[in-house]
């Protein structure tokens, strides 16, 4: 139960307190450069961990009942994490807490989707499009706490906002997509 794979994805989800930690300050009101830069490393390396366990677990033919279970609460748990605490600091704020908001109100919708229809035994697979949308998604994310580490780069927050928008598009197609598959299973 515990392979490299699954050990991989619990790091992800003990890690967040940690991720959540050093942005605090900031939501405090501090200016906390280091937290950010700190915060964006462990990001980053969340991000690593998340594209290996899948790879370990394929690769070696490990795919584990706990790990598929496991690995989407991890991603959910670090968007959303995230997601607050940028709206806590103001990173993310005005009409951006929209987009922020889709990402999150799918996340949930999908989530309880993919439950309802496991119960009934119909498989839900990742199109490549979400495949796409939680890429935008990461990077919006990332580039957000870098540019708290770094706010004489403006363009990181540019960037940031503007992926952040193209994520809440891309949610907003495939969540649509998900819920046209659901529905059909639905009385």
């Amino acid at each position: 139960m515990l392979t490299v794979p699954n050990i991989l994805t619990l790091s992800r989800i003990f890690a967040m307190p940690l991720l959540v930690a050093l942005l605090w300050p900031a939501e405090q009101g501090h200016e906390w450069r280091l937290g950010y830069a700190l915060a964006f490393l462990l990001y980053c390396l969340m991000g690593i961990t998340d594209y290996f366990d899948g790879y370990v677990a394929r690769s070696h033919g490990s795919v584990s009942k706990l790990g598929v279970f496991l690995d989407p609460i991890a991603d959910k748990i670090m968007v959303g994490a995230v997601i607050l605490m940028l709206a806590a600091t103001r990173d993310i704020r005005g009409p951006h807490i929209v987009a922020a908001l889709v990402i999150l109100l799918r996340e949930i919708a999908v989530s309880g989707l993919r439950e309802f229809l496991a119960g009934l035994q119909v498989s839900m697979p990742v199109s490549r499009l979400a495949k796409w949308k939680t890429t935008f998604q990461l990077i919006a994310l990332g580039a957000l706490i870098l540019a708290g580490a770094l706010p004489q780069w403006a363009f990181v927050q540019t960037v940031g906002l503007a992926t952040l928008w193209a994520a809440a598009i891309l949610t907003l197609v495939t969540g649509w997509d998900y819920l046209r598959v659901g529905l059909k299973h639905m009385d």
